[in-house]
């Protein structure tokens, strides 16, 4: 009798196994089961105007003196002629007419940028989550409300789409990561973030949902590794029998692997990077064209990130850039360091296209571009103009004598290329 409960209880303790894996609130499908093959780009969403109902200002636009010449918080000047709604300026183009610009929080804008996802072939983006708006959530609030245009875009043009957790703006010692754990259960309860409504196109990987975390290691943070609770959010994230069951990745610096230059000489970050599913080094302001050869050093140093990577059966996911330019922001946030404008110039695309090759040709197999809508550091690869309002003071980058959506065609060949649909080259292709 002791003998056949003992079965019973064993019995009952197998059969309980796949209803508590299948008990999580995620999709059960998803038109993208893995990251391998895809090129996903970063997806601010962060622009705003004192005229969209929601802002209250010119968001990530205006310096401290308005939005204007002189007081100007991006580099590169979107082409907003798609756009169905824009907003005025005081800026003024070269034949005097007002410059306008576009607002994040309208639905219409987002709709507008997953449409050329689709049109250009490119598979989707990664939301950037900051640490405030985690802290600040609330259905009614200006980054909840992008999150849910851009979902609801998403499955409307089939895009994958991600959560990633930027940890900037984390209080040391004040806060953990406790508040982006019930920031996850609040995004899949009641933002249904992971099982959408219509097409279900939530990236996964190793068919599990992606949860990023980005910001580890940094020495320009105030935060240290072993001090924010991070173990405990990664085997949440992992783990949970109703909000885990996810594929962690991690953002960290360049130098991760050596522990210096842009990264902090802590052993306890490979502790962590081991448990992780994925890992994004970041790269931008890392390379430039500038320096000779310095694409076969983004190859090595990719290659080399890779063969440890494998080591610790961990997915490598390059990070690949247009350019940088940060003169306008620096002006308004370090007078002391300003940044000239073009600082890693595009070459009309030519450094966009060696990174995506050399990370290729260096073994990767899915690629992060940062960024998608990034106009402040003029990384954006959405449709930008190259004439852009005439200014005395304030400089924006353009594109090269290129079309406006010269990026967003690159990354559609490149995930061409990735997908060996189209020969590896080197030498970045020239349109018809």
């Amino acid at each position: 009798m002791k003998v056949l409960k003992i079965l019973t209880l064993a019995m009952c303790s197998y059969l309980m196994i796949p209803t508590m894996q299948g008990a999580t609130k995620h999709a059960k499908e998803t038109k993208y089961p893995s990251y391998k093959g895809m090129i996903m780009a970063g997806y601010q969403g962060w622009f705003g105007t004192p005229e969209d109902g929601k802002s209250g200002g010119f968001r990530h636009m205006a310096g401290k003196n308005g939005f204007k010449d002189g007081s100007c918080h991006i580099d590169i000047w979107p082409d907003v002629r798609e756009y169905s709604k824009t907003y005025p300026t005081e800026f003024k183009n070269a034949d005097g007419s007002t410059a306008r610009i576009f607002s994040s929080y309208d639905a219409s804008t987002t709709d507008l940028h997953f449409k050329w996802m689709k049109e250009y072939g490119i598979d989707g983006v990664f939301m950037q989550r900051f640490f405030d708006y985690a802290r600040g959530r609330g259905e009614q609030s200006l980054p909840d409300i992008i999150l849910k245009n851009a979902f609801d875009a998403a499955s409307k043009y089939d895009r994958a789409i991600a959560i990633m957790y930027d940890l900037s703006g984390l209080r040391h010692k004040k806060e953990d990561c406790s508040v982006i754990i019930e920031d996850w259960k609040y995004l899949v309860d009641k933002l249904n973030v992971t099982n959408q409504n219509g097409n279900k196109t939530y990236l996964h990987h190793n068919k599990k949902p992606v949860v990023a975390i980005w910001g580890l290691g940094f020495t320009d943070r105030p935060y240290k590794v072993n001090e924010i609770g991070i173990e405990k959010l990664i085997d949440f994230l992992q783990n949970d029998p109703v909000y885990g069951g996810c594929a962690v990745m991690l953002g960290v610096p360049t130098a991760w692997r050596d522990l210096n230059f842009d990264c902090t000489n802590d052993p306890y970050l490979h502790t962590i990077i081991k448990k992780a599913d994925l890992l994004l080094p970041w790269t931008v302001q890392r390379y430039t064209p500038l320096l000779h050869n310095d694409m076969d050093r983004y190859h090595d140093e990719t290659k080399a990130d890779i063969q440890w990577c494998k080591k610790n059966k961990i997915d490598y996911v390059p990070c690949v850039t247009p350019g940088f330019s940060w003169h306008n922001l620096s002006t308004i946030q370090f007078p002391d360091d300003i940044k000239p404008s073009g600082s890693i110039p595009r070459q009309g695309g030519k450094f966009f296209w060696d990174q995506m090759y050399n990370a290729m040709k260096a073994g990767g197999e899915m690629i992060y571009v940062a960024m998608f809508d990034e106009i402040d550091e003029g990384t954006a690869i959405f449709k930008c103009t190259d004439t852009p309002p005439v200014t005395k003071i304030s400089q924006f980058i353009g594109m090269d004598g290129k079309p406006s959506d010269h990026y967003l065609w690159l990354t559609g060949k490149a995930t061409q290329m990735l997908r060996k649909e189209i020969p590896l080259t080197k030498k970045m292709p020239e349109r018809n």
